[in-house]
Parts: C-alpha cells; structure tokens; sequence
C-alpha cells in the first residue's frame, strides 16, 4: 500500500485521479462530500468540497484540473473552483444527476445524464442548457470518446447507447443501442471508452453492470470505414468482442481498463467485489480469467481508478476508505501491499 484516507465518515461512492495527474486525487461520498487529495509524499487532503445534500454519483476533472463539475442524487450540478475550495455554480434539475463528463475537446461543454432518461448538455460558464436528449430509461453512466465527436452511455435497463455530439454547437443525436440478450435488465455502472486495444486493434469500450456483467466491445469509427456515407451511418457501432460473468452484486461496483498492462500481454480489467477484494482479470483467458487479487479492505470495494501513468492505484470502499496501491517493480506482482 502506497497509502490510506480514512477521513471520509461515509460510503465513498466514486473515486478519480485528475486529468493527466499522477498525484492528484479526489472522491465522492453519499454524505454529499466532495474530497481532494494529494498522494505524493507525504500524502494530504487539501480541500473538502461540501455542500451537497445526498450522494455524490458522479464528478469530472476539467482538462487544466483547475475546476471540478459533480453530480448528486439532491438533483443539482455543481461547479466547484479547486484553488479556493468554493462552489461557483448550482445547476438546479427535476431528478437525480447520475452521471457527468467535460467534453474533452471543448470544455465549455458539460454532459449530465440524469433519471429523468436525459443526457442534458449545459454551457459551463452560464449554467445553460444548451442541447438534451431523452432515452429508454435512466442514464447511469457515460463517457465520451478521445475526440469528443461520441459519448456512450449506459442506462438503467443494461442498454449500451452510442450518441454523436458536435463539439462546436452540442448538438447530440443517438446513432446505436446495443441491448444485451439476457432477460433480466441490471442498471450499467461503468461505460469507459479507451482509444486503441492490441486486442481490438483500434477503440474500444469496457462496461459493467450491477448483475457482474463485463462487456468488452471494439468501436467502428469513421477511420475505419471506406466510404463517408457509410461512416456517418454506422459510427460508433458497438461490436462485442468478448465478455466476462461474475458474481451478481447488491451494490453499484465499477472496473477499470489496465491499459499499460494491456499494452505487455493480454486485456486487462480491475474492478472491485462485495468480498472486499480487488481482482485483475485477463479476458483473453476465458479458463482462468483471474491474475490478479488485491486484499486490504475490509467492506465492499465500490470504485477504482488509476493515476497517469498507471503507477498508482486507488480503490474505495463502503466503510469510507481509500486506498492507494502502488505498482511493484517486478514482473511477476502486479501492485503490492
């Protein structure tokens, strides 16, 4: 173990490092409080970001980390200035915010997928809306892709959505759902878009979903395709590639892509469990999917999250801990204790 936050009275309910940071750390909990961390030595928490009145479900780093946007089930959107640790802006909804995202390209440009079946995109310096649309069901989670011309999301009902987004105007149309063939529908708790794979040999997108479904799709992009007609037809086509069942959970666990360790052999996920562990699973072994267990925590590890990098590791759990793994030197271990 690199090092432990035990400050947090509360469940922490989502975990991230900051944009392209390697030691800049933050995390939600379902008192409504908003933590910043440094983890280099010596490890300190240097703002508490309060004033939601419920769970924080979800919150972005802007591109420069100089702002972070949150979600919350109290229905509003805030807009926090990290250098002074104060709000400046409350984006008033009719429902529970579940999921949000900067545009990466165009910063100005806020996603917010809410369980009023929208994903709403504001104006970050007004607090407008400037475009939304209206899906199946509740949109639990979302990412965009490197480029910002997509976002996926997943919704409540374990559909997979790919949307179009203009980076100039907002403007989103939805161009493809992928349903699962399952009977039961299970609320999706991690979308996450990466821009190549080995195994893929191009974009990919990891989900998961709350009955221990993993999905490993590759994404069809307007590179890929021969003709333009064509491209604006079918992009952002998802493709499963390969998938991984584990056990049904009570509560909201998401995984993570290991891209550098992917990168040496294998497609490597990380994702927390109900028994406190962390696992490492490698989908090109369909026998033995497991490589990997990190144990430490002694509640239920809801969210992971790796720095820039990859050196570092933080995972979280129900009690209110954070833990910060540091990557060992050898070949053999992947992180230690």
């Amino acid at each position: 173990m690199h090092c432990i936050f035990d400050q947090c009275k509360a469940a922490v309910t989502v975990l991230k490092f900051g944009h392209m940071s390697s030691d800049l750390l933050a995390y939600g909990a379902s008192d409504g409080v908003l933590t910043v961390c440094l983890v280099s030595d010596p490890p300190s928490v240097i703002k508490k970001l309060e004033g939601h009145s419920k769970d924080v479900t979800d919150f972005d780093f802007s591109s420069n980390n100089q702002y972070i946007a949150s979600a919350s089930m109290d229905k509003t959107v805030r807009v926090w200035e990290l250098s002074k640790g104060i709000c400046i802006r409350v984006i008033y909804g009719v429902s529970s915010q579940l999921c949000i995202r900067f545009h990466p390209v165009n910063n100005n440009f806020l996603s917010v997928g809410n369980a009023n079946r929208e994903i709403t995109v504001f104006n970050f310096s007004t607090g407008r809306i400037i475009n939304k649309l209206v899906f199946d069901d509740k949109v639990t989670s979302m990412d965009h892709d490197h480029t910002g011309h997509l976002i996926f999301c997943g919704d409540a009902q374990g559909c997979i959505y790919s949307t179009s987004m203009d980076s100039h105007t907002g403007a989103l149309s939805r161009a493809h759902r992928f349903r699962s063939s399952g009977k039961s529908k299970y609320p999706v708790t991690t979308v996450q878009y990466r821009s190549f794979s080995l195994l893929a040999g191009g974009p990919v997108l990891l989900t998961c979903t709350q009955d221990g479904s993993l999905s490993f799709f590759q994404v069809c992009t307007s590179d890929m395709l021969s003709t333009v007609s064509v491209a604006l037809e079918i992009k952002g086509y998802l493709t499963l590639r390969c998938s991984l069942k584990l056990a049904p959970r009570v509560h909201s666990i998401r995984a993570s892509f290991c891209p550098l360790l992917s990168l040496e052999k294998g497609e490597y996920i990380v994702a927390g469990s109900e028994d406190s562990n962390i696992y490492f699973y490698d989908l090109t072994r369909p026998k033995h999917t497991c490589v990997n267990k990190l144990q430490g925590h002694r509640f239920p590890v809801g969210d992971v999250a790796w720095n820039h990098g990859e050196n570092l590791l933080a995972t979280s759990d129900l009690y209110g801990i954070v833990i910060v793994w540091k990557r060992a030197k050898t070949s053999q271990d992947i992180y230690k204790r």
